[in-house]
């Protein structure tokens, strides 16, 4: 029996990463399942509230990180505040919206759209939309590695 909780809670953890490219797995909710599958049919003492604790910490910080790095991307590219709330909102709506292409491509054409709308130029408004890819991309990034962490710090606790 103990095999086949490590196989499912391996295969959870490989599952959280093409959560990373299809948002219609909820990564970091399937990480905290094979955490939880660990605690309560492995070894409920091993895993301490410290860890709980940080996990919960990691987990608000990886959300935070792939709803805010959009939007403060677009800023820093010269989108406008309306270009920041845009791109968020773009990147909810582009999770139900073909995944895993729509939460690219549609905060890169709604941001252009209202910046080209916003913005004195083509250019301008181009270069707020790039930022608003970069920034998809720099969460994406930011969440895998927030993700390694969790699990990396998740062995480490059973094993030490």
């Amino acid at each position: 029996m103990d095999i086949i909780l490590w196989i499912l809670i391996i295969g959870l953890f490989i599952l959280s990463f093409v959560g990373l490219l299809f948002p219609i797995v909820p990564s970091v909710l399937v990480l905290w399942i094979g955490f939880l599958l660990y605690h309560f049919f492995l070894n409920a003492a091993q895993l301490t509230w410290f860890f709980w604790i940080s996990m919960g910490i990691l987990t608000v910080i990886l959300l935070l990180a792939d709803v805010f790095a959009g939007s403060m991307a677009v800023k820093k590219f010269g989108g406008s505040k309306l270009g920041e709330r845009v791109a968020t909102v773009a990147i909810i709506v582009g999770t139900f919206v073909y995944p895993p292409f729509g939460i690219i491509i549609l905060p890169f054409v709604a941001v252009l759209i209202v910046e080209n709308w916003k913005q004195e130029t083509f250019s301008d408004a181009m270069r707020a939309a790039v930022g608003s890819l970069i920034g998809f991309l720099s969460g994406r990034i930011a969440e895998g590695i927030i993700q390694l962490v969790m699990i990396g710090w998740f062995f480490i606790t059973i094993w030490l």
